[in-house]
Parts: structure tokens; C-alpha cells; sequence
């Protein structure tokens, strides 16, 4: 153990409240929803996985709970006050037309929209996951409130009437839950690299996401994007084997260990799912604190407040 380490048993679990708002417009003359007709997930069914998922691979110390469901018949409105009709929309997805510039959603109204500022404030929700279609206008993450920070997105300016930080998911229900789990991984590095900024050779998550592309022969677990052994973005079904400590990571904050040689087939052989799942499992998620860090980082991941 690191000197200045405390308590290693596994951190209890820390629930979260979730305001869920889905835009999942009925089509005219038509009794599906946008989301069954165009063969994509429902929204409903991601959501429970990715709460499953996010639970197991945090060791059960990230536990979601969906407070409210809002189902919205309806797109949300874009910064610059464009929204899409039915057709239209339908129209640009076959092609025959391009998608509205800037794409970005108007934030500050659909915060306003739900009463989302007082609801975080008094305690009901802890964050909101969005859930949209292509071209929704939604950022992976971003994050609100007082002295909000990089978030995988400018920080949302003007929310600290809510007194608390807090993060906004977007979700595309076009996709799986493995583009779900990759959004969280992004919130994730932006929040840890933010908890372990200015720390120079203390700066255990560039250490953590150290890979073999960028770090020849010290490689550890990599970032979302590349694994220990990836050689570009996404290449997760690598079967190069290269040298890694990926495997000290399960005992932290013990990080000694000689290097063992790993490829694709760990983490799922290129399977984005697996491969992510297998990354968030290396996360600290112990008690204590190893000097002024907790020793749990799902802390600062999940509550955004606990970061200085």
C-alpha cells in the first residue's frame, strides 16, 4: 500500500436519481413511434441495460435509479429556434436533404422546460439523461450548475441557480448500449483528468490510460478509445499481444507488478460493449483515500460534486 493510502474494502453503494426524457415523436398518419419505425432501440429497454451494466462493472458502487420517465411526441428545439416537422426529419434521414446547421439542442430551454434547476437543487434528481434520434442535437455529456467544468462539452453556463453540479446524458436510441457505456467513458476521462490535473508523476489516470500506441512498452488499461494494445481509435479487435499491467489496477492503490502480455481477446475481441465494460471494471472503487484522491473513483465519475 501507498504511503498516505487508507481503507481498501469496497466503497458502499451510491445511488443516483435520474430525470429520463425521451423524444420519441409519433409519425402522422401512423401509430408508430419514430424509434419502432425506423427499426432503431427502445429507449426503454437501453436504459434498463445500462443500468445493469453500469452497476456491474462499478462492482456495484454506481446504482441508477429512473425517478421520472418523460416521454416527449415531439423534437426538442435547436439553439438557434429550428425543429424538426415529421417529414422533414424523415426526408433528411433518406438522404434527400441535409440535416439542419448547427445541430447543437438549446440546453437552457429544455432544462427550463422540465423544472430541472429546482428539481436538482431540492434534492428529486441528480442528473438527466436525454434520449433522442440522429441529429437530436445532443452532447454525449455536459455538465451544469455552479463552477461546472469540461464535461466532453463546454460546461452549460448560467445553471448555478441549481447548487449543485450536475450532468446531462445524451443518448441515441439509434445505437446500443455500448455507445451508452462509451459516452459515460468519455464523461469519465473528462472528470478524472480534471480530479488529476497539475499532478505531474502523481497523475494516476494518465498513468491508467497509458496504451501501446502512445506509450510503447508501458502500456496499462488504456483509454475508452484505444485499448492496451490498440494502434488506432476503435481498434478494439486487436490480437497484437503487447506487454500491459492492466491487471495491477484490481488491487489498488498496490500498483506493483511486473507487465504480463494481453490482446483482444480480454476485453472482448473487438466487441465495444465488452471492451468498455472491461475497462470501467479496472477503476478504483475502495474506500479511503490514497493522500488527498479517494481511492474510489466512481465518486467523482458519478457525483461530479466531489471534485475539488
Amino acid at each position: 500500500m501507498k504511503p498516505g493510502s487508507t481503507s481498501v474494502y469496497p466503497a458502499p453503494p451510491m445511488t443516483r436519481r435520474v430525470l429520463s426524457v425521451i423524444h420519441n415523436p409519433r409519425l402522422p398518419g401512423r401509430a408508430d413511434k419514430l424509434s419502432r419505425a425506423q427499426g432503431w432501440n427502445d429507449p426503454d429497454e437501453l436504459a434498463a441495460r445500462f443500468i445493469t451494466d453500469v452497476r456491474d462493472c462499478s462492482f456495484g458502487r454506481a446504482v441508477y435509479q429512473i425517478t421520472e420517465r418523460i416521454e416527449v411526441d415531439g423534437f426538442p428545439v435547436k439553439a438557434d429556434g429550428f425543429v424538426y416537422e415529421p417529414k422533414d426529419y424523415l426526408a433528411r434521414m433518406g438522404g434527400k436533404k441535409a440535416f439542419h446547421q448547427p445541430d447543437g439542442v438549446d440546453y437552457r430551454r429544455l432544462l427550463d422546460e422540465f423544472d430541472v434547476l429546482r428539481r436538482v437543487r431540492e434534492g428529486e434528481i441528480d442528473e438527466v439523461w436525454l434520449f433522442g434520434f440522429p441529429y437530436a442535437g445532443f452532447y454525449e455529456s455536459i455538465m451544469a450548475g455552479p463552477s461546472a467544468f469540461w464535461c466532453n462539452a463546454p460546461p452549460l453556463e448560467g445553471t448555478g441557480a441549481a447548487e449543485r453540479r450536475f450532468v446531462v446524458m445524451g443518448f441515441n436510441y439509434e445505437r446500443g448500449v455500448g455507445e451508452m457505456l462509451e459516452d459515460l467513458g468519455h464523461r469519465a476521462e473528462s472528470i478524472l483528468a480534471r480530479v488529476f490535473a497539475g499532478r505531474g508523476e502523481y497523475d494516476l489516470f494518465e498513468r491508467f490510460t497509458r496504451h501501446e500506441a502512445r506509450d510503447p512498452g508501458m502500456a496499462e488499461v488504456g483509454t475508452i478509445h484505444f485499448a492496451p494494445n490498440s494502434e488506432r481509435d476503435y481498434d478494439w479487435g486487436n490480437a497484437k499481444r503487447v506487454p500491459s499491467r492492466c491487471h495491477t489496477w484490481y488491487d489498488y492503490p498496490d500498483l506493483e507488478g511486473e507487465p504480463r502480455l494481453v490482446e483482444c481477446s480480454e476485453w472482448g475481441g473487438g466487441d465495444i460493449r465488452l471492451h468498455h465494460l472491461w475497462w470501467f471494471r479496472h477503476f478504483p472503487h475502495f474506500e479511503g483515500s490514497s493522500g488527498d484522491v479517494l481511492n474510489d473513483w466512481w465518486s467523482y465519475v458519478i457525483d461530479p460534486n466531489h471534485v475539488p
